[in-house]
C-alpha cells in the first residue's frame, strides 16, 4: 500500500483574510483531507469552516500536536500516513514547521520516507522581509528574545552587532502583549542609526510594514499591544 502525504498547510495570520490569501491549492487539499494534527482544534476547525468548503468536520479526525508532544505520541500520530491516508497540518497562523511544532512531524516523516508536501501561503517572517527594504540575500530569523530584561539587551546587541558584522538582516518577534516592552527596549538599546522594520498585523486591514531608523522611531508614538508583529533589524 502506498503511504500518504505529509501536507503543510498555511492558515491566516488575520482575521476574515482567507477569502484574499488562501489559494485554489490550499482549499483542494483541505476538501480531501479527513486527518490533521493541529495546535488547537478550535481554532483549526474555525479556519477550515471559514472557508465554506462543504466539509463535515464530524468527519475529520483531529489530533493535538504541539511543543510537548513526545516522539513517541508523534510515531502514533503519523500511523495513518503508513496505512495510506493524507495528514494535513495546520499551524495558528501562518505556514507550519517555521517557529512552529509541525517541524516535529516533518522530521518524523522524513525518516520514515513520507513525501512532505508545503504548500504556499502567507508567512510573517517572510513577508515583513519582503516589505522591509533590507537585502533578503543574508538574514537569520530568531524567533522569540530572551524575557530577562538583562539578557535581552545583551541579546539585541549581539544581534546588532551581528548584522553589522554579516550584512545580515536579523528578524525576531515577540508575545503580542509584551510588544511594547520591546520595542521601549529596541530603541533603548540600538545605535541611533540602526533601521528598524515593524511589521504589524500582517495582510489586515490595519496592516503596517514601516522602516526607519532607531532614531526616528523614538519620534513616533506607537501601540503594539496585543497586535502580532514581526521585527526586522539591520545595521549598516
Amino acid at each position: 500500500m502506498p503511504k500518504g502525504k505529509l501536507f503543510l498547510i498555511p492558515n491566516v495570520l488575520a482575521d476574515n483574510t482567507q477569502d484574499a490569501v488562501i489559494t485554489p491549492q490550499v482549499r483542494e487539499v483541505i476538501a480531501n483531507t479527513k486527518v490533521y494534527l493541529v495546535e488547537n482544534m478550535r481554532t483549526a476547525r474555525r479556519y477550515i469552516s471559514s472557508l465554506k468548503l462543504g466539509v463535515n468536520l464530524d468527519h475529520v479526525h483531529m489530533e493535538i500536536l504541539d511543543k510537548g508532544t513526545s516522539p513517541e505520541f508523534i510515531n502514533r500520530l503519523m500511523q495513518p500516513l503508513i496505512n495510506g491516508a493524507d495528514i494535513g497540518i495546520i499551524s495558528e497562523a501562518g505556514c507550519p514547521g517555521i517557529a512552529d511544532p509541525g517541524a516535529l512531524a516533518v522530521e518524523h516523516a522524513h525518516k520514515k520516507g513520507i513525501q512532505v508536501v508545503p504548500l504556499s501561503g502567507p508567512s510573517s517572517m517572510f513577508m515583513a522581509l519582503m516589505g522591509s527594504g533590507f537585502s533578503g540575500q543574508s538574514f537569520a530569523f530568531h524567533g522569540y528574545l530572551p524575557i530577562d530584561k538583562k539578557d535581552k539587551s545583551a541579546a539585541i546587541k549581539k544581534l546588532e552587532a551581528e548584522s553589522l558584522r554579516e550584512r545580515r538582516a536579523q528578524i525576531f518577534m515577540e508575545t503580542p502583549f509584551r510588544n511594547n516592552q520591546l520595542l521601549e527596549d529596541l530603541l533603548k538599546t540600538l545605535s541611533p542609526q540602526t533601521k528598524l522594520c515593524i511589521a504589524k498585523n500582517i495582510t489586515g486591514s490595519d496592516e503596517m510594514i514601516l522602516t526607519k531608523t532607531a532614531q526616528e522611531w523614538k519620534q513616533l508614538p506607537l501601540d503594539l499591544h496585543k497586535i502580532p508583529t514581526v521585527f526586522v533589524l539591520q545595521s549598516f
